[in-house]
């Protein structure tokens, strides 16, 4: 009797193999071009799909491993931040206005990056590239909802955290990442892969992501730093994916070249215009600071950048047309754009500021050519316009770059005392850009870029204003209106937003100021398995996991799932326990008030 075959465990390459283009078949009901007509049209020439290599060699069963457990250390993390009040360890209530921008403008381009990379992964005639695209999507996916479980924990004690969505798609300056992303999901996919893939992760993801989360660290902020890195992770795959595609297409066919060329020249500098708001929250918005702006660019794009486009070169690849231009405008753009959001501040959802003397002196000691020279006394005219209770506020509406839709605040290149403006002439219409970079890309395609919706000229055609206003009553105001359509509150940037918080009968709600912590001495009583004692405060929350270094002056407010029972006047001790529902206890004389969390709601 012959011995039974075993079957041979596959390989790591060839059970890649087996689980991409092992899946993948030719059409025969209808040709392949007609069901992957998307990769033709671009003019990219590709001869043999099975060129395209992952070195991650990653199958779907590997990957929901390998995520599983990183969202297991993720969430632990931001638990722990969340139960220990991580909210009041932050360096700065100024922080905060970074994380703001952070959510609204960041967070919603990870889901317009997920639906792009989904649509790419379906028109995709190679499987390779299918599967790659597809992974890239679902991490996107999982990056929008990692980041807004994170900050979530900032929504129940800070303003201006709603709504992320709904600023995203009407909040002026908000246009700028987002016409990034919906002029990057109407292009090819071969041209998206570049714009994304390639110029933002490749090139300009290190920007964003290792010198923002780790001044996210130094400035206490451990969930935020734990969801970056973890993102972090992932960007790895998606360089990969990037320097691969680029190198995927010129391989393929000589043709090819000019193409990239032009794409990568068009896409550096939309990134880089895009990134003018990270520079800005890295220079102005942390108040414990790691690196500046222009060391973070000598550093990820000066020198990681150089080098790529160096290996390149035998390829047939140069610089992108604006390098140079990008390189210089490094001492300048963050500065020309808190600028002119401290102009702006009052139609945004986020605070702006002087910065204090100690930090105008670290921008001069990273700056020394040019913040003492152009900008240290602009600052110092508005903190005394400030000081004499004259805080500037410009009422009217900038004009904005057709293409990055960032108001003209930029310089002429070479002459940081002149705003740089371009112009060109389509049909009659005359488009306004913010420099050379921008107006090459407009008359590159004019019939694309002339249908930009751009705010302010929404705003001045009454399209912004809520549904059934009427600008013709007397007494209208404009700005106010636009701020209803914003969802945006003078003084206050929330919604009274209505959840399910129910009180025990008999509770009458305290008002508002008056919920904190009683600051005189409490005697909290624990029942035991054999006899009830009393503890102090700081013994009694030790026992319930609670360090006892919060509670030096009482209760916290909102001590997350340990809420705690005291003994009423004149009845027996109560059990102190920890209940999973329930995330608040407030302390009124001689009861409870127990508050579910918004969460549960």
């Amino acid at each position: 009797m012959d011995a039974p075959a075993i079957k041979k465990k596959l390989g790591l390459k060839d059970r890649y193999a087996a689980m991409t283009r092992g899946l993948a078949w030719d059409t025969t009901y209808q040709p392949m071009d007609k069901v992957f007509p998307f990769d033709k049209y671009e003019g990219i020439k590709i001869h043999d799909w099975d060129k395209w290599e992952d070195p991650f060699r990653l199958t779907m069963d590997a990957y929901w491993k390998y995520q599983g457990e990183k969202e297991k250390k993720l969430y632990a993390v931001i638990e722990a931040f969340a139960q220990n009040n991580g909210q009041l360890g932050i360096s700065d209530a100024r922080y905060v206005n970074a994380l703001k921008i952070f959510f609204q403008a960041v967070t919603p381009l990870e889901y317009h990056s997920h639906r792009g990379f989904a649509h790419v992964g379906r028109h995709f005639t190679g499987a390779g590239a299918r599967v790659a695209a597809q992974m890239q999507s679902i991490d996107e996916l999982r990056h929008c909802q990692t980041e807004t479980h994170a900050l979530s924990h900032y929504n129940k004690y800070f303003n201006g955290l709603h709504q992320a969505p709904h600023m995203f798609d009407r909040v002026w300056y908000l246009s700028v990442p987002k016409s990034f992303f919906e002029d990057a999901s109407t292009a090819g996919p071969f041209e998206f892969l570049t714009a994304v893939s390639f110029s933002f992760e490749y090139v300009l993801t290190n920007l964003l992501f290792v010198p923002f989360m780790s001044g996210a660290a130094h400035n206490g902020d451990m969930s935020t730093v734990t969801f970056g890195f973890s993102a972090q992770s992932d960007e790895s795959r998606h360089m990969t994916l990037g320097i691969e595609c680029i190198r995927f297409m010129l391989e393929q066919d000589p043709a090819n070249v000019p193409i990239v060329q032009k794409w990568i020249d068009k896409w550096f500098w939309r990134g880089y215009r895009l990134l003018t708001i990270v520079g800005m929250m890295q220079d102005y918005m942390l108040p414990k600071r790691v690196m500046s702006w222009k060391e973070a660019w000598e550093m990820y794009a000066e020198e990681n950048g150089g080098a790529l486009f160096r290996d390149l070169a035998r390829y047939g690849i140069r610089e992108p047309k604006g390098w140079k231009e990008a390189c210089a405008g490094k001492d300048h753009i963050t500065h020309q754009a808190w600028s002119g959001f401290y102009n702006y501040a009052a139609v945004a959802p986020f605070h702006t500021w002087i910065p204090k003397e100690d930090e105008l002196n670290w921008l001069s000691e990273k700056y020394p050519d040019t913040f003492d020279k152009y900008y240290r006394p602009r600052f110092e005219h508005f903190h005394a316009q400030q000081q004499q209770g004259k805080r500037f506020y410009n009422k009217t509406l900038p004009m904005l770059c057709t293409i990055c839709q960032v108001p003209m605040f930029f310089t002429e290149p070479g002459d940081p005392t002149k705003i740089c403006y371009r112009e060109s002439d389509y049909h009659g219409d005359k488009y306004h850009f913010c420099s050379d970079g921008c107006k090459e890309i407009f008359d590159d395609e004019p019939e694309k870029y002339s249908q930009a919706w751009l705010p302010v000229h929404q705003i001045y055609q009454g399209n912004c204003f809520p549904e059934g206003t009427d600008p013709t009553v007397e007494g209208f105001d404009p700005l106010a209106a636009v701020m209803d359509y914003y969802d945006l509150k003078v003084g206050r940037t929330l919604k009274v937003r209505k959840t399910r918080r129910t009180l025990p009968p008999g509770v009458v709600k305290q008002p508002k100021e008056t919920r904190h912590e009683r600051r005189c001495p409490q005697t909290l009583r624990l029942s035991r398995p054999r006899s009830a004692g009393e503890l102090s405060r700081t013994a009694a929350l030790h026992r319930l996991g609670r360090p006892p270094d919060v509670c030096l002056t009482g209760l916290p407010a909102a001590a997350a799932g340990h809420p705690v029972r005291r003994a009423g006047p004149g009845r027996a001790a109560r059990r102190l326990r920890r209940t999973p529902r329930l995330c608040q206890d407030r302390l009124g004389p001689g009861r409870v008030v127990q508050v579910r969390s918004a969460l549960d709601a």
